[in-house]
């Protein structure tokens, strides 16, 4: 099964692990900026129930942040809206570039979100 670890093979033939491999850090335009503030901010406006901010490949800002929103019920999607919300309180290149709405966010059978399934 799929670990999410890091490794390199020595010279030797022994494996060497590295770390894991990060959802939550995205790297763009020469940033490296964390998900989950921006998943943070997202969740205080009254409309979002659900959030997974990811980084989606990008030829020149290397990743470019993508959000993956579940709206509470009766809600309407206003990207825009999102937007401007996130506007007022992130720095430029912590905004989303592509804002997605799912009725629900894929998750495992453990109920965990899988960020690897979304924006790739």
């Amino acid at each position: 099964f799929y670990t999410g670890d890091l490794a390199t093979r020595t010279e030797a033939g022994a494996i060497r692990i590295l770390g894991r491999r990060s959802t939550d850090l995205i790297k763009t335009g020469g940033y490296r900026v964390g998900a989950g503030e921006i998943e943070a901010c997202l969740l205080e406006h009254p409309s979002v129930r659900e959030v997974a901010v990811v980084g989606m490949p990008d030829d020149d800002l290397g990743q470019r942040i993508a959000a993956f929103l579940v709206l509470q019920s009766g809600e309407a999607e206003d990207a825009d809206a999102l937007a401007g919300f996130v506007a007022e309180r992130l720095s430029p290149h912590k905004r989303p570039r592509h804002i997605e709405f799912l009725a629900e966010l894929p998750r495992n059978a453990m109920g965990k979100v899988q960020k690897k399934l979304l924006g790739g």
